[in-house]
C-alpha cells in the first residue's frame, strides 16, 4: 500500500487551538506555514518576541490541560477565530495589542490555581515556537496511533499528539527508519531529524479537558521510550495536500 498524507494539522497559537488544512505550501528551513505563530509568554518568563524560546516560557497543555479543547480558524489580517468548550467563541485580531489584552482576559479563567498567568502574546513568524530547538515540522504515523491505541485497550483522538503531517499506509513504527533519511511529501522534501519525546500534555483529552488516558505510561510498558512521532526539517519546498504520496527519497 502506498503511504499516503491522511491529514495536514497547524497550531497557530502554541496550545491554544487546532487548525486542519486540506493543502499548504511548506518552505524549506521553515515550519508549517502558521504553525505556532503565535505564543503565550507567561509572567516572568525570559521570551521575546521575534526570538525563539524553550517551551517552559509559555502557557501550554503540559501543565494546564484546560487548554486542550481549543479550536482556531485563520483569517485575514492575522485574525484568528478561537473556539472552546467554557468560553465559547471570540475572534482577535493578532497584531493589535488592544485585542492581545483582550485574548489574555479571555483565557484567564482556564489558569490553574498557583500557575503563573499569560502575560504577553509575542509573535515568530515562519519560525514558530515550535517544541524543538530548530523550526519542525511533526510527521505521525496512523499505524503507530493504532498501535499506542491496543496498548491502552481503549480509542484515543489523534489530536492528543498535536502534530502536523498524519501519514496513512505505513507499519507501525516506520516512522523511526526515517530519521536521518530525507523524505517526499507531495512537491516538498523534508528530512527525518529526531523522534519526538512526549510529555503529560498528551494524556489531555482534546474535547474535554480532562488528563483522562496515561499515554506516556502505554508508551514506556509497551516499547520501553516514551516518543511518538518525528520530527522533521524542510529540505525543499513545495506543495502538499491530504492525499499526497510520502516515501523516503
Amino acid at each position: 500500500m502506498t503511504a499516503r498524507l491522511a491529514e495536514i494539522w497547524r497550531y497557530p497559537i502554541k496550545s491554544h487551538g487546532r487548525e486542519r488544512l486540506g493543502g499548504v505550501v511548506l518552505e524549506a528551513g521553515q515550519a508549517l506555514p502558521g504553525d505556532r505563530k503565535w505564543a503565550l509568554a507567561l509572567d516572568g518568563a525570559e521570551a521575546e518576541a521575534g526570538a525563539w524560546a524553550p517551551c517552559s516560557n509559555f502557557a501550554r497543555t503540559s501543565r494546564n490541560p484546560a487548554l486542550a479543547p481549543f479550536w482556531a480558524q485563520t483569517g485575514a489580517d492575522d485574525t484568528l477565530v478561537l473556539t472552546h468548550g467554557k468560553l465559547g467563541e471570540a475572534a482577535f485580531r493578532m497584531d493589535d495589542p488592544a485585542e492581545q489584552a483582550r485574548l489574555l482576559d479571555w483565557i484567564a479563567p482556564l489558569r490553574p490555581e498557583g500557575q503563573p498567568a499569560a502575560t504577553r502574546v509575542l509573535k515568530l513568524a515562519g519560525r514558530g515556537y515550535t517544541d524543538s530547538d530548530f523550526p519542525s515540522v511533526t510527521l505521525c504515523n496512523m499505524a503507530s496511533h493504532a498501535a499506542v491505541e491496543q496498548q491502552l485497550g481503549q480509542k484515543i483522538s489523534p489530536l492528543r499528539w498535536r502534530g502536523n503531517l498524519w501519514v496513512e499506509g505505513l507499519e507501525p513504527w516506520a516512522e523511526w527508519d526515517w530519521v536521518g533519511k530525507e523524505i517526499r511529501v507531495g512537491e516538498a522534501l523534508l528530512r527525518g531529524v529526531e523522534r519526538t519525546d512526549r510529555c503529560p500534555a498528551t494524556m489531555a483529552n482534546p474535547e474535554t479537558g480532562a488528563r483522562d488516558v496515561p499515554t506516556v505510561m502505554a508508551l514506556r510498558e509497551g516499547w520501553g521510550h516514551k516518543d511518538f512521532s518525528i520530527r522533521c526539517e524542510v529540505i525543499e519546498g513545495g506543495e502538499i495536500a491530504e492525499g499526497s504520496e510520502v516515501a523516503p527519497a
